[in-house]
């Protein structure tokens, strides 16, 4: 989807499609009033009758309309005007987005960034309207191709024209490129985003931006560093583990770099502990860490932005083959401490952990955050609205819940105490890796504290965020945005771009 501008009033767009949107508790706006007039009133009569929809979400198309160039006028409603924020806008502007694709338009005039949204400025409502109208034109095609029939993708969206329009709508694509690869990555079937797969993607992007370095680690050199508990995971697959690190330089020379950390388990079947055949196939989605992490350097190499950016994913298939580990193994980190292994399916942890030490201790990052698909509790504790934050770094919570709301892209805090440690206390090892029923998601992230000793670490669970349940099944391609904001806020904000 390409993102233009047009300085045309509104019924003198050329466009296949006029996108407008109703509040439900008042009236016409100035847009809507000129709309109304050169279509000699037949939008006041609709409103009158009630058949226009003001209701959040709710959508109509009007077809060839006197006095109105464009081809459709879609309206889109807002619901209550006090209750219109970012999240409610960012909602909208999807719903006008799934209507204009159903639509068949191959061209669209977006007039929703100049709906009023509180605590939000034009730039962000232009930004943050292009990233969801790319979002809502989403459609999987790498093992299914559309039907003949199917609604095409929309070629292109314009917006009125205003002073740094064009700088907005660039941010806009980047950003919106970025989350379609975290969903294309997230959506590929097992059998074909293995971690090989996922290390020949970072090499792609690698070779098609400049100033975009790559590093892939296999299975002999990662054992020549002791990564035995990231190695153990996948030693039951057939699929090779990877160790991959994407590096930006676009900071000053020895500056200390952002990194992030993605948990890439390309299919977890929880190995000996094995899952329930039940919705197994949904384990795909266990490598959104891994796809977030990729997505966002894809979208940092667009930008280009002026900061110092590490990326590194923790790539694994966990299978219950004769070589898997098993419950009660003691595996050794590249840390030196030691873990019981509890359970087999609680294997995202072992990985990061030693991409974390790993990452803190190679890479020295100023402050660094994991992503990962790390625990069922988190759904339990916050379903699918917000991800989990983790952190004893009470600047860096407050980096990324802000980020979160910045990018309509929220984030919830969980506490990281110490006295919840003590659960995953074993007799037999420096810890245990399952720390039992209560607060699961919690003593995860304390596992995983454990090897971020001495750095400024957060831990984002994103079992909830990064793909959605029910009809389609389909990854969501969060947190792509809370952590792209917090990367262009760690380096000056949006205007230094």
């Amino acid at each position: 989807m390409q993102f233009t501008t047009s300085s045309a009033s509104a019924s003198q767009i050329t466009s296949d499609c006029l996108i407008v949107g109703l509040f439900q508790d008042q009236g016409f706006d100035d847009t809507m009033t000129s709309l109304d007039q050169a279509a000699n009133g037949i939008l006041g009569r609709l409103l009158e009758t009630g058949d226009l929809p003001r209701a959040a979400g709710k959508t109509l198309i009007l077809h060839s309309l006197p006095g109105i160039k464009a081809s459709r006028l879609l309206i889109v409603g807002l619901g209550k005007a006090e209750k219109f924020n970012g999240i409610a806008f960012t909602k909208a502007v999807q719903a006008a987005g799934k209507a204009l694709r159903q639509s068949r338009a191959q061209s669209a005039h977006c007039l929703l960034a100049d709906c009023p949204v509180s605590d939000r400025d034009d730039a962000w409502k232009l930004r943050q309207a292009a990233i969801a109208l790319a979002y809502a034109d989403y459609i999987y095609t790498a093992t299914k191709k559309p039907k003949d029939d199917a609604a095409p993708a929309t070629d292109s969206v314009s917006f009125p024209a205003a002073d740094g329009a064009d700088t907005q709508l660039a941010i806009a694509s980047a950003i919106a490129a970025g989350v379609q690869l975290a969903r294309d990555l997230g959506d590929a079937p097992p059998n074909i985003c293995t971690p090989v797969y996922l290390a020949a993607t970072a090499e792609r992007m690698a070779a098609a931006h400049d100033g975009l370095e790559v590093e892939v680690l296999d299975e002999d050199q990662m054992a020549e560093l002791g990564m035995n508990a990231l190695l153990a995971v996948g030693q039951g697959s057939v699929n090779p583990s990877r160790l991959i690190r994407l590096s930006w330089r676009g900071g000053k020379e020895g500056d200390a770099p952002l990194a992030m950390v993605g948990k890439g388990v390309t299919f977890d079947t929880g190995g000996i502990s094995i899952k329930p055949r039940e919705l197994m196939e949904q384990m795909k989605f266990d490598m959104c860490g891994a796809a977030t992490t990729i997505a966002v350097m894809e979208t940092v190499a667009r930008l280009k932005l002026p900061i110092n950016v590490e990326g590194v994913v923790a790539a694994v298939e966990n299978m219950p083959d004769g070589k898997a580990y098993r419950p009660g193994d003691i595996i050794t980190t590249m840390s030196g401490k030691t873990v019981e292994v509890h359970n087999t399916d609680a294997e995202g942890r072992m990985i990061l952990a030693d991409a974390i030490y790993w990452t803190g201790t190679h890479l020295k990052p100023a402050k660094m955050v994991d992503i990962a698909t790390l625990t069922g509790a988190c759904v339990v504790a916050l379903g699918h609205h917000a991800s989990g934050i983790m952190t004893q770094d009470d600047e860096l919570a407050e980096e990324l819940l802000a980020a979160g709301h910045g990018a309509a892209d929220r984030g919830w805090r969980l506490p990281l105490w110490d006295d919840y440690q003590e659960q995953i206390e074993t007799p037999f090892a420096d810890m245990k890796n399952l720390g039992g029923m209560p607060a699961g998601s919690i003593t995860a992230g304390c596992f995983l504290a454990r090897f971020a000793e001495g750095q400024r670490w957060a831990h984002i669970d994103i079992a909830g965020s990064a793909w959605q349940w029910g009809k389609p099944e389909s990854a969501t391609g969060r947190p792509v945005g809370l952590l792209v904001e917090w990367l262009a806020n760690n380096a000056g904000g949006w205007g230094s771009i």
